[in-house]
C-alpha cells in the first residue's frame, strides 16, 4: 500500500513547487499513516491547462467510442485487480470497517465504472422523429434531425472524505466515458486512494492530461471553480460549501453538479416488519459512523409500535461493536477527525438540553482512549423542528419521533430543507409506493430496497440536497453537451 499521495499533472508526478506535505491521519489511532503533497495556485493552473490541452488538442475527446472503451476497460480491470489493496487504504484513511470498505467502498463503485464502460458500446447519436413538411406547390419534403451527445470539456471534480474511492469513481466514470478530461481534488483527509487511481491511469496508458489530481484545501477548490478554462464543476460535500462552489462558478457560467447533505426519513408504519425496519434503522446511523449523506437518521415510527421500536433500537445500538476498523468483528469505526467528533458531540449536547430523551449512547467508548470514536446514540421524542431533526449531524446519532397517520408521516418527512434519501417499511407495498411518490426526495427504499446499488440507478437530491444526478443515464446527460443536427431526409 502506497503511503504517499503526490500530485499527478499531465501524466507526470510532482511534489509541487512549495514542497509542502500534509500528514494523512488514521482516525482510529490518531497516527500518521502517510503523506500528501499539497498543491497551490501553480499546480492547479498547470493541471487545468493540461486537461484543457488534452481535451482541445489531444486524442481523448475525439477518440472513437470503441477505442475509449478499450482503454477504460483496461483501467477498470486493473483497479479491480487491486481491490484488496484499495480496501486497505480506505480502512486506514477513513476508518471504515474492513468488510464495508471492500464491499461498499470498492466493489460497488467498480461495478458502476463497469456500467459506464459498457455504455460506450451504444451510439452517441439518437434519431429524432421525422417530419413531413408541405411545400407551396402542394408537394412535401421530409425533414429529419438527430440528437448528438458530446463531451462538455474540462471537468473539475471535488470529492468528500466519507467514501473517497466511491465518490472519485462516481465522477471519473461518467466524465471520462463521455470524453471529458478531469482535474480531481480529493479530500485532504483521504488522498491516498485517489493517488492509487492516478497510478493505475498512468500505468494503463490513459493519455496525459486526461486525469489530473491536485491535493489541497479550499484555496485549490476555489481556483478550480473560478478558472474560465473549466467547463463543469462537480462537487460532493456539505450544503454550505456547495453554496460557495455554485457562487464561485457562477461568473463564468459553468455547469455545476452538487451532491450535498441530507436528513432523510425512515418511515415505519404500524404494519411494518419491525425486525427488518430495525436492521435498516440501526445501519442508518452506524454505517460509516453515520458519515453518509443519504443515511436515514430521522426515524418516523407509528405510535402503535413506537415504544417497542425505540426500546429495541436502543438495545441494538448498545450492542454495536465499536473499535478497530481493521478487525473483521468491528461493526462501526471512528469519525474522520477530532473536529468532526467535536461537531457531533455538540449536537448531542444541544439535544440533551432541549427535551429529547437520550436512550442509548451519547458519549465516547470508555475502552477506546485513542481514535475519534463516538458511541452509537439514539434520541427519542425528538421535536422535528429541533436542530437534531433538521440539521445534518454526519455522525452516529438517530432521532426517533412518532406519527399517527400516513399524512402526518409524509408531512414530517417533507418538513426538511433536504431531500436526498428515504425509506418506508410496510406490509402494504402498494401503499408504501404511494407514500414514496409523495415524499420530496431523490431516492426511497421500500422494505429495505433492492439490496443493490447498480450503475443504472440515478442518485441525487431535491431542495438543498443538490443539483443533478450521479449514476444512470442522467449522469451521462449531465456530463454531456447535447447538439441537434437538422437535415433534409428526402
Amino acid at each position: 500500500m502506497s503511503d504517499t499521495a503526490r500530485l499527478y499533472i499531465d501524466g507526470a508526478w510532482t511534489d509541487g513547487s512549495s514542497g509542502e506535505r500534509a500528514a494523512v491521519i488514521n482516525p482510529a489511532t490518531e497516527k500518521a499513516i502517510g503523506w500528501a503533497a499539497v498543491g497551490g495556485a501553480a499546480e492547479c493552473a498547470a493541471a487545468v491547462a493540461a486537461a484543457r490541452r488534452a481535451f482541445d488538442g489531444g486524442p481523448w475527446s475525439r477518440m472513437a467510442r470503441s477505442d475509449r472503451q478499450k482503454l477504460l476497460r483496461v483501467f477498470a480491470d486493473e483497479l479491480r485487480s487491486r481491490e484488496e489493496e484499495i480496501a486497505d487504504i480506505i480502512v486506514g484513511e477513513t476508518g471504515a470497517p474492513v468488510a464495508t470498505a471492500l464491499n461498499h467502498h470498492v466493489r460497488v463503485p467498480l461495478g458502476h465504472l463497469d456500467h459506464y464502460v459498457a455504455q460506450l458500446s451504444a451510439s452517441d447519436t439518437r434519431p429524432l422523429p421525422l417530419q413531413v413538411n408541405p411545400r407551396p406547390d402542394g408537394t412535401s419534403w421530409l425533414g429529419g434531425s438527430v440528437m448528438v451527445y458530446e463531451p462538455v470539456g474540462v471537468v473539475a471534480a471535488i470529492t468528500a472524505y466519507n467514501f473517497p474511492f466511491y465518490l472519485n469513481l462516481a465522477k471519473l466514470g461518467p466524465a471520462l466515458s463521455c470524453g471529458n478530461t478531469v482535474v480531481l481534488k480529493p479530500s485532504p483527509d483521504a488522498p491516498l486512494s485517489a493517488a492509487l487511481i492516478a497510478e493505475v491511469a498512468d500505468t494503463t496508458g490513459l493519455p496525459p492530461g486526461v486525469i489530473n489530481i491536485v491535493n489541497g484545501g479550499a484555496d485549490v477548490g476555489e481556483l478550480m471553480c473560478t478558472d474560465p478554462r473549466v467547463d463543469l464543476v462537480t462537487f460532493t460535500g456539505s450544503e454550505r460549501v456547495g453554496g460557495l462552489v455554485a457562487a464561485q462558478a457562477a461568473p463564468t457560467i459553468k455547469r455545476v453538479l452538487l451532491e450535498l447533505g441530507g436528513k432523510s426519513a425512515l418511515i415505519v408504519r404500524a404494519d411494518a416488519d419491525l425486525n427488518a425496519a430495525l436492521a435498516m434503522g440501526l445501519n442508518s446511523f452506524t454505517s460509516q459512523a453515520g458519515q453518509g449523506c443519504a443515511l436515514t437518521t430521522r426515524h418516523l415510527v407509528h405510535a402503535n409500535v413506537y415504544d417497542d421500536y425505540v426500546a429495541r433500537l436502543a438495545d441494538l445500538a448498545k450492542k454495536v461493536r465499536v473499535g478497530d476498523p481493521a478487525d473483521p468483528a468491528t461493526n462501526m469505526g471512528p469519525l474522520i477527525s477530532a473536529a468532526q467528533r467535536d461537531k457531533v458531540e455538540s449536537f448531542i449536547e444541544v439535544a440533551n438540553g432541549t427535551g429529547a430523551e437520550l436512550v442509548a449512547g451519547g458519549g465516547r467508548p470508555a475502552n477506546l482512549p485513542q481514535g475519534y470514536f463516538v458511541e452509537p446514540t439514539v434520541f427519542a421524542n425528538v421535536d422535528n423542528a429541533s436542530q437534531l431533526a433538521q440539521e445534518e449531524v454526519f455522525g452516529p446519532v438517530a432521532a426517533v419521533m412518532p406519527f399517527r397517520t400516513d399524512e402526518e408521516a409524509v408531512a414530517l418527512a417533507n418538513d426538511s430543507n433536504y431531500g436526498l434519501g428515504g425509506a418506508i417499511f410496510s406490509a402494504d407495498v402498494g401503499r408504501a409506493f404511494e407514500l414514496a411518490r409523495q415524499i420530496r426526495t431523490g431516492q426511497v427504499h421500500i422494505n429495505g430496497g433492492s439490496g443493490a446499488s447498480p450503475g443504472w440507478d440515478p442518485f441525487g437530491g431535491y431542495k438543498r440536497s443538490g443539483l443533478g444526478r450521479e449514476l444512470g443515464e442522467t449522469a451521462l446527460a449531465d456530463y454531456s453537451e447535447i447538439k441537434t443536427i437538422k437535415f433534409h431526409a428526402g
